[in-house]
């Protein structure tokens, strides 16, 4: 067997390779992020060294492989965490999670240990002292007794341990600080990244133990060194939110055993993270009542209706360009929506700054909230308050006409719980739906103009 040493660069943004220095990016347009790396290529004899008997040995039949994920899976004590990962934590999988530092990401993984008291987790610490940990169980009032801390940052020595204490789960906080000691680039590096997930995954696999993987973000807000870790492994989860904000919102980007839909809102308290079961209630805590450019929407998170207050301000510009701001919802989908409401309301917003944001923090991607982003927009034009007690929702299409949306039925009873009034929601919705099992007034729109009738009095 003969190796050759080779040298690449490699990006550290999202691990494109190179073959000479480049000061910018060609994939993702990063600047001075191409990092000398030294790769060894090996050249195997070539032959046939698997037998076909070894091969046919491990093809199996699709109807012979037993479906064991959902009856294999371990219930966090985290109600808002098992509806991100689908149902509890899956055996041997490979976990890991992203967000902003000091957002709480090492808070939920204590707060993990302290509700399954009977399982044993190995936390691997590269960048706390077992002190600083001690420091914040004790603060959060967490009995750890099967907890086992290990400051450890090289990974043979981490694998070993694993083997050893043949623990229930295992943190490595962070993935950017372990390395392996026979490659030559430095932790955080893209190989290092890379080769060891590749080897932690094939630990988890080996040995059925999931493995939670804490993972830094880069300035852009994405995990860092995200094409090369993210499709390795099996869950990536993002906490979301500002760290002088009390809410956090814990969103699941892949799942391989659920849905990437769902989203768990936690309450950053004295004591930890605390979960919040009805989102709305939240949102809605501090919404405006008679204040002009405020519209509530509804809209679904995986399968759960969220009551959120849409807000927007219109005022005249004082540059030759006005501006347009975007915060929780999509800026290109705005500038569809000012067009259409230049059309088909008949005013004109070419002088006028409009921003636009959906209050409480979350993003919102779905198109149901465009008819209460116009209405918003309209009535903060206007100057006139919509109506407090009515719901909006509906998708806006280019020739004005309000579009169907799913789970109608969700909507109107999340509404109803929370004392409103109204929902005005698209006409051809209420076709296939009884209405009078409700206690809500419904009111079925066709017309971006029908609606601006009906909400801006």
């Amino acid at each position: 067997m003969a190796s050759k040493l080779k040298v690449n660069y490699i990006c550290q943004n999202c691990g494109y390779v190179s073959p000479r220095w480049i000061g910018k990016c060609p994939s993702c347009e990063q600047w001075n992020t191409m990092i000398e790396t030294i790769t060894e290529s090996k050249k195997t004899k070539s032959g046939k060294e698997t037998s076909a008997r070894s091969v046919q040995a491990s093809i199996k039949p699709l109807h012979h492989i037993k479906h064991e994920y959902d009856g294999n899976r371990t219930a966090s004590g985290i109600g808002e965490l098992d509806r991100v990962l689908g149902g509890g934590i899956v055996q041997g999988a490979v976990m890991l999670i992203g967000g902003d530092p000091g957002i709480g990401k090492s808070t939920l993984m204590l707060q993990i240990s302290g509700n399954l008291k009977d399982k044993k987790l190995l936390y691997v610490s590269g960048e706390e002292s077992p002190a600083q940990i001690k420091m914040r169980a004790d603060r959060l009032g967490l009995t750890l007794e099967n907890f086992l801390v290990l400051p450890e940052t090289n990974l043979d020595t981490v694998i070993a341990a694993i083997e050893a204490e043949s623990p229930d789960f295992v943190v490595i906080d962070s993935i950017q600080t372990v390395f392996i000691p026979e490659l030559d680039s430095s932790p955080g590096t893209i190989t290092q990244l890379r080769e060891s997930a590749s080897l932690l995954i094939r630990t988890a696999k080996s040995t059925n133990i999931p493995i939670f993987l804490v993972g830094h973000i880069t300035k852009d807000g994405s995990i860092a060194g995200p094409k090369t870790i993210e499709h390795m492994v099996d869950v990536v989860l993002q906490f979301e939110g500002e760290r002088t904000h009390f809410y956090r919102v814990l969103r699941g980007i892949k799942n391989r055993f659920g849905s990437t839909n769902e989203i768990g809102i936690f309450e950053m308290t004295e004591k930890g993270l605390k979960e919040v079961p009805n989102p709305s209630e939240v949102f809605l805590s501090q919404r405006n009542y008679g204040a002009s450019g405020c519209v509530i929407s509804s809209a679904i998170e995986g399968t759960r209706p969220i009551l959120i207050e849409v807000q927007a301000l219109v005022c005249t510009s004082s540059y030759g360009v006005p501006q347009r701001t975007a915060m929780g919802f999509d800026y290109k989908r705005l500038s569809i929506l000012i067009a259409v409401i230049e059309k088909k309301l008949g005013v004109y917003l070419n002088k006028h700054d409009i921003f636009l944001n959906i209050a409480g923090g979350v993003r919102i991607d779905e198109t149901s909230v465009d008819l209460a982003a116009s209405m918003s927009i309209y009535s903060s034009y206007r100057d006139i308050p919509a109506d407090s007690e009515t719901v909006v929702i509906g998708e806006v299409g280019l020739a004005g006409e309000i579009r169907t949306i799913g789970n109608i039925e969700k909507r109107i009873n999340e509404a109803e719980k929370l004392g409103f009034k109204r929902i005005i929601l698209p006409k051809n919705n209420i076709k296939n739906l009884n209405t009078k099992k409700y206690k809500i007034q419904i009111v079925g729109v066709d017309r971006i103009k029908e609606a601006a009738e009906a909400i801006i009095s």
